[in-house]
């Protein structure tokens, strides 16, 4: 089993965040949102955590035009493209960006109806921070639904993956990937975290070659 690599916890240069917009996300973002939405059929502000470039908020308002997102990053140079694409997309009145810390969310408690996030466990040292964060500011009744890289068992799985992937992306896209796959957890690392917080740890399921997905529902108070 390759051993966990971290990479920077903030991906903050112009040249990053150039990049990695570039990329195409589609096809990922548009299942994530699809997926998000046959699990989660309610109303009410949904909160982005590590929303990156805005791509996930924006492809949430094109599959249901209700919503309101609140995106937060880190970042301030992918904010800075977001802010760019959400206006591109003419949807500034549907998502709001902020620059914040996953790790001490400025929330009230119960804020938000539904968490989402997409790639951003794999970039937070001690990721239970985050999703201790994110179970925090939803409310009861509402849903965290998070998916991440998976890393793989050896480099000859990372190479594959990442030929398979980004093999038409630039050197620096392609590096990008690879580190993000070794500072990805397992499937069995990502389980033992969300059992470790009272769920159930079959709420994990690896939904991709390369992602895991928690999705959960908290119960309702009394």
């Amino acid at each position: 089993m390759l051993p966990r690599v971290l990479e920077p916890e903030v991906m903050d240069s112009a040249a990053e965040a150039r990049d990695y917009d570039a990329m195409d996300h589609s096809e990922v973002n548009r299942v994530f949102v699809a997926d998000f939405l046959t699990y989660w059929k309610g109303n009410g502000p949904i909160l982005d955590v590590g929303t990156g470039t805005a791509q996930i908020p924006i492809e949430l308002c094109r599959q249901h035009p209700a919503a309101q997102v609140t995106g937060v990053d880190l970042a301030e140079h992918m904010l800075a493209v977001g802010r760019a694409n959400v206006h591109k997309a003419g949807l500034e009145r549907s998502i709001t960006l902020q620059k914040v810390d996953a790790k001490t969310l400025p929330f009230p408690e119960g804020n938000f109806a539904a968490i989402i996030s997409n790639s951003i466990v794999h970039h937070i040292p001690k990721p239970e921070s985050a999703l201790a964060e994110m179970l925090r500011v939803v409310k009861s009744g509402g849903v965290v639904f998070v998916r991440d890289l998976l890393r793989p068992d050896s480099d000859e799985a990372v190479r594959i993956l990442v030929q398979k992937h980004a093999g038409n992306d630039n050197d620096h896209q392609r590096k990008m990937f690879d580190d993000s796959l070794r500072a990805a957890l397992t499937l069995s690392e990502i389980r033992a975290l969300v059992e470790d917080m009272g769920f159930d740890r079959a709420d994990v399921r690896q939904t991709s070659d390369r992602h895991w997905t928690w999705a959960a529902r908290l119960p309702r108070a009394a």
